[in-house]
């Protein structure tokens, strides 16, 4: 018994799409079959991970929050005492 489909349009990265050209000339499987394949993968996760175990792919910041981001990464705190033990590998 075949299930029913339908079609759906997805806007994606150039890079995406061609890791995703590689993939399906290296193992000869369908784009449709792939796509299926990684989405039920991941809703898959979705549903059986505890929601803070999931790191998005991507962080949408606020404009207030990149400002932050940046200072801090442009102008870095001095490492704490805990940190300078953290990362002390004697």
């Amino acid at each position: 018994m075949k299930t029913a489909s339908t079609q759906i349009s997805a806007h994606i990265s150039m890079d995406t799409k061609d890791k995703l050209e590689r993939r399906v000339r290296a193992t000869g499987v369908t784009r449709a079959r792939l796509i299926e394949d990684a989405l039920l993968h991941h809703l898959q996760a979705l549903e059986e991970l505890p929601l803070d175990v999931v790191v998005p792919a991507r962080a949408v910041l606020s404009a207030e929050s990149a400002a932050k981001v940046r200072d801090l990464t442009t102008h870095p705190p001095a490492p704490t005492d805990a940190m300078k033990r953290l990362f002390d590998d004697r």
